[in-house]
This record gives C-alpha cells, structure tokens and sequence, in this order.
C-alpha cells in the first residue's frame, strides 16, 4: 500500500487515484472545525465549494458556516472555528460549510474511493481507517489559496510517519519532504508554525486561541467520511 501527498488542490490532477482513501488536511481551520461540529452531534455537513451556493442554502432555511480570509460571511450562522459549533447549536443539526481552501479541496477529490477528513484532534481515527481499508492513501493538503502551507503539510507527515508502522510505503518526493518536515518538528510544532503565513493571519485576527486546540492530538474520536455529497461521522 502507497502514501503519497498533493500539496494543493490545484496539483490533485496529478495525484488523483479513484480507487485511494483521500485525506483531506485543512489544519487552520477546515478539517479540525468539521471534526468538532460532527463530534458535537451534527447530524451532517454539507460542504459547499462557493459562497453563492451558501447563500442559496441559506435562503432554503439551512444553518450555514461560511469563512472567507479568515473572516466569517456576514451570511453566515457560523465561521471557521471548531469552537462556534457547540452542542446546543449544532445537535442534530444539517449545516452547509463553505472555507477559504478546505472545502475546494473536499470538492476536488469527491470522487476517491473514499475521502475523509484528517486533522490532529482525530488522528488516530484516520490512521485506524486507513489500515483497515487496505488502500492506497493519497493526503491532499487544502493549503492556501492553492499555494503550499506549513501546517498542513507537517500533519501530513505526521500521519505517515503512523501509517509506516503498517504495510504501508511512501512512494513520492513530497511524501518524504512531509515526514522530513514532521520529523524536524514534531517535538516543538508550535514554535515552528509561529512563522507560517497562516498563524501571522490568525494572530493579526486575534484568534490565536484556537492554535493550540488545532495543534492537540486526538481530542476527539470519530472520522468524518463523505456520503452522498455530506460529511457524516463514522
């Protein structure tokens, strides 16, 4: 079984294997906020490539989380952050979920053999399910507006260096450049990230209260998987 990383959805063309487990990695915010609103009890998400489709949503009555640049729609119910989906909001509830870079990236590889959704608060749930597939795993990285990011990048290392325990291999440049870079990092993450881009945009928003819990490993269990165009946890 084969590991490989796309840096940015607009390089997945070149990477997209149909019959792989996708990854999708969006550690600032995307994937770690869909892990908390369906570990909160969303019943599902919907993930929404453009703001125009959140808006139709949200004329049809649905709840809408919608980010743009860090900031949330003036439309919208909800932001990017995992801590606006609280159990009282959230429960039971279908939300449409549009982001800066995340949800292209869902978008891109909607048509994997299955696509879930990795951040570090259910990392071991990822690993878990990657095993038990049996498959090649193909971790497409959000990044930022199509450009290369540090985060996401260091988590997807982070994820082979599990997966390596297993029968798995790594079989591009970029893989090994993630498990490299995570190797280089993973004892003092935050101190290497404070000089990414997107944590200077976070702290120029002053939202860097939600780093650390972006950062945490395996807060919560539970994989959100794409079923029918909607994100469900499993």
């Amino acid at each position: 079984m084969k590991i490989d990383v796309c840096f940015s959805p607009a390089l997945y063309p070149f990477y997209q294997n149909n019959e792989a487990v996708v990854v999708v990695v969006d550690i600032f915010r995307a994937t770690t906020t869909i892990c908390a609103a369906l570990v909160n009890g969303a019943r599902k998400i919907i993930p929404v490539a453009s703001t125009d489709e959140a808006r139709e949503y949200k004329s049809k009555g649905y709840l809408v989380g919608a980010e743009r640049n860090v900031k949330r729609c003036d439309f919208a119910d909800f932001g990017n952050s995992p801590f606006d989906y609280t159990p009282d909001h959230v429960a039971g509830k279908e939300i449409v979920f549009t982001t800066t870079n995340g949800t292209q990236a869902i978008q891109a590889a909607s048509s994997a053999h299955a696509l879930v959704i990795g951040a570090f608060v259910n990392l071991t749930s990822v690993v878990q399910f990657c095993t038990e597939e049996k498959r090649d795993v193909v971790i497409l990285c959000s990044g930022w507006n199509n450009k290369f990011n540090l985060e996401d990048s260091i988590f997807a290392g982070a994820l082979i260096e599990q997966l390596l325990e297993s029968k798995f291999e790594i079989v591009s440049d970029a893989a090994i450049a993630a498990w490299l870079l995570w190797k280089q990092s993973k004892h003092h993450p935050l101190h290497v990230l404070e000089k990414s881009e997107h944590y200077q945009r976070l702290k120029s928003n002053e939202i860097l209260d939600q780093i650390n819990f972006c950062l945490s490993i395996d807060l919560v269990m539970g994989l959100p998987i794409l079923k029918e165009g909607a994100l469900v946890l499993i």
